[in-house]
C-alpha cells in the first residue's frame, strides 16, 4: 500500500456521512482507515474484566475509511502533495504551500 497522507495527529475535517463537518485529531490509521478523537461513536456492551471492574455499556471511536476526512492546515480543509526538500521527502498542503511536517 502507498504512503498515506494522513497520519496519526493530524487534524482532519470528515467530509461526508452522519458526521460531515465535524474536526477532530486522528488517533490511529490502518490499512486505509481512519479513527478520529469524537467521530463515529459506537456503544459497547463490556463484560467485567481486570481493567475494567464493573463492565457496562461504554462509547467508543470507530474506524472509517480514509477518504472521508480532509486535513485542515490553518484552519483550512486541503489535499496533501510531498515533494523533496533538502533530500529529505516532506508532506505540503496544496491549498496554501505550507509544509505539514
Amino acid at each position: 500500500m502507498a504512503t498515506s497522507k494522513i497520519k496519526k495527529n493530524d487534524t482532519v475535517r470528515v467530509i461526508t456521512g452522519v458526521d460531515k463537518g465535524k474536526e477532530g485529531k486522528v488517533i490511529e490509521v490502518k490499512d486505509g482507515k481512519v479513527k478520529v478523537e469524537g467521530v463515529n461513536k459506537a456503544t459497547m456492551h463490556v463484560k467485567p474484566n481486570q481493567s475494567n471492574t464493573k463492565g457496562g455499556i461504554i462509547e467508543e471511536e470507530r474506524f472509517f475509511d480514509i477518504s472521508n476526512v480532509m486535513l485542515v492546515v490553518e484552519g483550512k480543509t486541503t489535499r496533501v502533495g510531498f515533494r523533496e526538500e533538502n533530500g529529505n521527502k516532506v508532506r505540503y498542503a496544496k491549498a496554501t504551500g505550507a509544509l505539514i511536517d
